[in-house]
């Protein structure tokens, strides 16, 4: 069910679309792509915002924008399988009727996260995987590429040296993890989109914590909403999203429990993650255990990111464009 549209300008605290790029061991020499394409994506999810006032075509477009990046381990800059295949998921829900679609194993779709949505709005299920996904992917008219789109030098280069070290568990890469976008409206209505290429070296047919609700992305309008990145199988033991949840159901902010979530998830079980995190009262919680994570959000003329612990630097949206 789509989410109800709203006049621009009603009243109510401003929306906010929220995105993150990824937590991840990032280096140098990729922490401008990453936040370059943070900010453009905030900045596209704030204009279909402004322009619609739906919560889900914010979050669409965002995320839209990151899979379209090769930087991004999302859509065309996925990480490959190995045998040298992506396989991409996606969720995508909203917080007032708590409906959801989630999509897995797709090989050959340019945007998972669109699919996720014709899934949560075109069919009676919640979850679809494999080659039904991609049949139904292909029914809704989504948007096709052949291995060689999503076949990129930086994720080619990543198997290769992960198959050189002769590791027996996948990993996180340097190109990062998931790309996810978390936004409110005037009226407190959230939504949560999430999309990833998973985990570098990976088994043909793993799934991971992305397309799990409640793991990788959760909306709830009594609560919050909230998208997940970093390492998947301790993700889905921790289920990190519906633990932030807790934590403000229980009174915390949303930087309180955001950051006690990462914190719970990597002493417990290991392995680092990142979360972003909006209440429908407009609080913003941004965490994570990882080394970088790029963020970025618009609040007013201004663009707020950061990708450094404890970062928070802000620019004029129009000087950014």
């Amino acid at each position: 069910m789509m989410a109800t549209k709203i006049a621009y300008g009603a009243v109510g605290k401003p929306p906010l679309v929220l995105v993150h790029g990824g937590a991840g061991d990032i280096p140098d020499s990729g922490v401008r792509n990453k936040l370059d394409g943070v900010r453009r994506a905030a900045v596209e999810g704030h204009r279909v915002m402004e322009r619609t006032g739906c919560v889900l075509e914010a979050v669409v477009a965002a995320v839209t924008v990151m899979e379209d990046l090769e930087g991004f381990n999302a859509g065309r800059g996925s990480v490959l399988t190995l045998d040298e295949k992506v396989e991409m998921e996606a969720q995508i829900m909203e917080g007032g009727n708590l409906d959801a679609g989630c999509v897995t194993l797709l090989r050959n779709v340019k945007n998972p996260i669109v699919v996720a949505r014709s899934v949560m709005e075109k069919t009676p299920h919640t979850f679809l995987g494999g080659e039904g996904a991609e049949t139904f992917a292909k029914q809704t008219g989504a948007e096709f590429a052949g291995d060689d789109y999503f076949k990129t030098s930086a994720a080619v280069s990543a198997l290769e040296r992960f198959k050189a070290a002769k590791s027996k568990a996948p990993g996180v890469t340097e190109i990062g993890d998931t790309v996810g976008c978390v936004a409110v409206d005037f009226q407190g209505h959230t939504a949560t989109a999430t999309s990833t290429g998973g985990i570098n070296g990976k088994y043909p047919g793993r799934i991971g914590d992305t397309p799990i609700l409640g793991s990788g992305g959760y909306a709830d309008d009594s609560l919050a909403t909230v998208s997940t990145t970093g390492y998947g199988e301790s993700i889905m033991r921790y289920n990190l999203a519906q633990r932030v949840l807790t934590g403000i159901a229980q009174g915390k902010s949303a930087q309180q429990a955001s950051e006690e979530s990462v914190r719970g998830m990597t002493d417990r079980v290991g392995n680092t993650a990142g979360v972003i995190t909006l209440t429908p009262s407009g609080q913003v919680g941004v965490a994570f255990t990882s080394k970088r994570m790029a963020w970025a959000y618009v609040e007013g003329d201004t663009l707020n990111y950061g990708i450094e612990q404890g970062q928070h630097l802000t620019m004029d949206v129009a000087e950014f464009e």
